[in-house]
């Protein structure tokens, strides 16, 4: 083995480890983060002195709306996560048994398929998350398939090339030849040969639906201002950066761990 492929495999192995020390961190607080509240007692209830600095029974000092920032922080992981994972998991559910089709069904499905999707591919982001915005489409429901909706043609062309490739085509060919059912040659055995490609692809991804999901909440369409979350804690403190910057500074360190963890990973298991 060469030096260089020596060097390769420790960086990649030094990523990977950055990477789960990164991710450890947002994910522990979305888990444990309500429930260590309820044991220390904490509140997120405004009310308080806005912008606070930190005092005794307030490590973290208050937010622009008098709530303890410690305890919006520990509270705040939960919906990110949850809503993140929804709109990931609805996209994937939705795409890749329509990459799995159009990549088994031929030219003519393939192009009308591809040709219908390329539209959604031309929208920009903010723009369908404007049009919510116009429209009063309002609520987590909403949000989730729309974030779901602007993901959905990249992961149909990530799973069409997957499954159009030689060694994919080859066990079809040979599956097909000894008689194998349909569903079990296109959708089961393809499947399982793209599923690597696409969990690769789902961990970049991630990067992206936290970036939308935030986005939203500037927009107006995202959650309700009353719920505790990183994101909507961020678009809130805005205003007061530079008199307190712990309380945009905090969310936004968790969520660039997140996806900076999440990119390590994915990086880690990318082929070199």
């Amino acid at each position: 083995m060469s030096t260089r492929a020596v060097d390769r495999g420790r960086l990649g192995r030094a990523g990977t480890g950055a990477g789960w020390v990164l991710l450890a961190g947002p994910l522990s607080v979305a888990a444990l983060g309500p429930l260590l509240n309820r044991i220390s007692g904490r509140s997120t209830t405004p009310g308080g002195v806005p912008l606070q600095p930190a005092a005794p029974g307030l490590p973290l000092g208050t937010d622009i709306l008098g709530r303890d920032l410690l305890a919006t922080t520990l509270a705040g992981g939960t919906t990110v996560v949850a809503l993140t994972l929804a709109a990931l998991l609805l996209a994937y559910a939705v795409a890749v048994p329509i990459g799995l089709v159009v990549a088994a069904r031929g030219r003519l499905v393939e192009g009308l398929a591809i040709g219908l999707l390329d539209v959604v591919l031309a929208l920009p982001s903010l723009l369908v998350l404007m049009v919510l915005a116009a429209t009063g489409r309002r609520g987590v429901v909403w949000l989730v398939v729309a974030v779901a909706l602007v993901q959905l043609p990249y992961i149909v062309r990530l799973v069409r090339g997957a499954a159009a490739a030689p060694a994919t085509l080859a066990t079809v060919e040979t599956m097909t030849m000894v008689g194998e059912p349909w569903w079990r040659v296109r959708l089961v055995e393809t499947g399982r040969r793209v599923l690597p490609p696409t969990l690769v692809d789902a961990s970049t991804r991630v990067t992206g639906i936290v970036g939308l999901l935030s986005t939203a909440n500037f927009l107006g369409v995202g959650l309700d201002p009353s719920v505790v979350d990183w994101a909507v804690g961020i678009e809130q403190n805005t205003t007061a950066l530079f008199l307190r910057p712990a309380t945009v500074l905090v969310p936004v360190g968790f969520l660039v761990a997140l996806c900076a963890g999440l990119t390590l990973l994915a990086d880690g298991r990318s082929p070199r």
